[in-house]
């Protein structure tokens, strides 16, 4: 018979008892300026692409060479967030009125204990997009289906 005290095979670890987190799934953080203005569940198009350069040497039509061309970032989306500050909302206002302020920016993976796991440092980014969700009176917070920032470049950093 198992042991009803014994985490089930596969099944992930609760978090600590004195971890409390007050955001439930939101696995995600977003840091800007080092202050954290929201916390998200999910996150995609986090990437870069080298563009391909296709080179022939003169005489040589057989062999074509492939240098490295252009850096581009792909802009990233932060899904189902949620957040106290108005910050994120100013910062897309300013964009939409064409004053476009690039400002540094880090997303960091919560580990399940809630400390900082793997941090994606984006420079000069700046929002292209936000979309809001339902909105409930209840919860005191605001939340939105998305928010797309573009970027410069990005750097990886872990915790120690």
């Amino acid at each position: 018979m198992p042991d009803p005290t014994q985490q089930p095979a596969g099944q992930p670890a609760a978090p600590s008892a004195g971890f409390i987190d007050p955001y439930g799934a939101f696995s995600f953080r977003l840091d800007i300026h080092g202050v954290t203005q929201g916390h998200f569940v999910g996150l995609e198009g986090l990437g870069a692409i080298i563009e391909d350069i296709e080179y022939r040497e003169g005489g040589d039509g057989q062999v074509v060479h492939h240098l490295a061309g252009r850096v581009k970032y792909r802009p990233v989306t932060l899904r189902y967030g949620v957040t106290s500050s108005k910050e994120l909302w100013t910062w897309f206002e300013g964009a939409l009125k064409g004053a476009v302020e690039r400002r540094n920016v880090s997303i960091i993976m919560l580990q399940r204990d809630g400390k900082d796991g793997v941090r994606y440092n984006l420079d000069h980014a700046w929002p292209t997009g936000w979309s809001g969700s339902v909105l409930d009176s209840v919860e005191g917070r605001a939340a939105f289906e998305h928010c797309t920032l573009c970027y410069e470049s990005i750097t990886l950093a872990t915790s120690t």
